[in-house]
């Protein structure tokens, strides 16, 4: 018998002993119900699927941004021949703004205020009503100006076929080419 009195042939006893019990606790512990909810995946983590999305143009109201603004006053000052100081801005409850992707044009309409230092601004403003549309293809920076001032009065002509999509964005009656009057 050795110094240890036999305690070297228990050790690897011993560690085998103590490994099945691991093993058994371990086997054991898999099959008790577990309260933690888990994901499953069918599919390998290397497979990705194709999805076709289908995109509808979709004709959408937009907010007149400073530069949006800058330009229109810009292309009204040069419809009518006066200069873009005459104008002080857009009135707010008389701005539209959208684009239309069936055709890709950018359509806005727009009552001007007139600088109460411009007399010519003001005299067109109450004579052609200081309302008009703006056409821009999405292609061009630069805006087309249609003077619509009567466009409320009975029986005129609208200057420009504003498209169904855009009339109904604005909230605007069919076939029209101003906004809805206030009660």
């Amino acid at each position: 018998m050795d110094r240890t009195g036999g305690m070297i042939r228990a050790w690897p006893a011993a560690t085998a002993l103590l490994c099945s019990a691991c093993l058994l606790g371990a086997c054991g512990a898999s099959t008790t119900p577990s309260t933690t909810p888990s994901t499953t995946s069918t599919m390998p983590s290397t497979t990705t699927t194709a999805s076709t999305a289908t995109t509808i143009a979709v004709t959408r109201n937009l907010i007149v941004t400073p530069a949006i603004r800058s330009g229109l006053i810009s292309a009204d000052a040069a419809y009518h021949s006066l200069p873009v100081t005459d104008y002080t801005g857009l009135d707010p409850g008389m701005t539209y703004y959208a684009f239309d992707p069936t055709n890709s044009t950018y359509y806005a309409a727009a009552g001007l205020i007139a600088s109460a230092k411009s007399i010519k601004a003001q005299i067109g403003d109450q004579d052609d009503g200081g309302f008009n549309l703006f056409t821009r293809p999405s292609t061009t920076t630069k805006w087309t100006v249609f003077n619509d001032g009567l466009g409320a009065a009975q029986d005129s002509i609208c200057p420009i076929s504003i498209p169904a999509a855009v009339l109904a964005v604005w909230n605007w009656k069919p076939n029209s080419c101003f906004p809805p009057q206030s009660p």
